[in-house]
């Protein structure tokens, strides 16, 4: 039991860092630096991942990398649920991130994010469902450490960009 509330604070930990870092652009609220573009983008893979002539793959890659923590934890909080109820908190997860950047004109709002968020979800989902079958008893407690020394990690790279700003 004590494992299933260690998932769900981390999973907590974690949609709180996301949202600052995909609505807030690791902003604070307010501050000048935040964009201000309101932009919508319903063509996959299209115009607004292009940078330079190019297909800027590392924004794709890092928008999949993202959602893969949020799949591990879902697939684990919510092991015995089908797989359409762990994958659609994740989908609508992404749309309600990409909505609120155009209500708040705070980014472009684009259907590449929303793909790419969802199938790094599903990897998450994915690997905890492999863990699962290999590691039978602990997989929960091997996706809790590794999701916790990712958030250890990542506070400590917040706490070095606040003291850099």
């Amino acid at each position: 039991m004590k494992s299933r509330k260690l998932t769900a604070a981390l999973l907590i930990v974690y949609l709180a860092v996301l949202t600052w870092i995909i609505v807030f652009k690791m902003q604070f609220p307010g501050d000048p630096g935040l964009p201000h573009m309101r932009n919508v983008n319903l063509i996959p893979f299209g115009q607004s991942v292009i940078v330079n002539n190019r297909v800027d793959m590392g924004e794709i890659i890092q928008n999949g990398l993202a959602f893969v923590p949020y799949g591990l934890l879902l697939g684990s909080l919510l092991e015995k649920k089908p797989f359409v109820q762990k994958l659609l908190p994740i989908m609508l997860t992404s749309l309600v991130y990409e909505c609120v950047q155009y209500v708040l004109a705070i980014g472009a709002s684009d259907i590449t994010d929303l793909i790419m968020n969802s199938l790094g979800g599903l990897a998450g989902i994915g690997i905890a469902l492999v863990l699962s079958l290999v590691l039978r008893r602990s997989w929960q407690k091997v996706i809790n450490v590794i999701c916790l020394i990712g958030a250890i990690l990542l506070g400590l790279l917040m706490v070095i960009l606040f003291i850099a700003n």
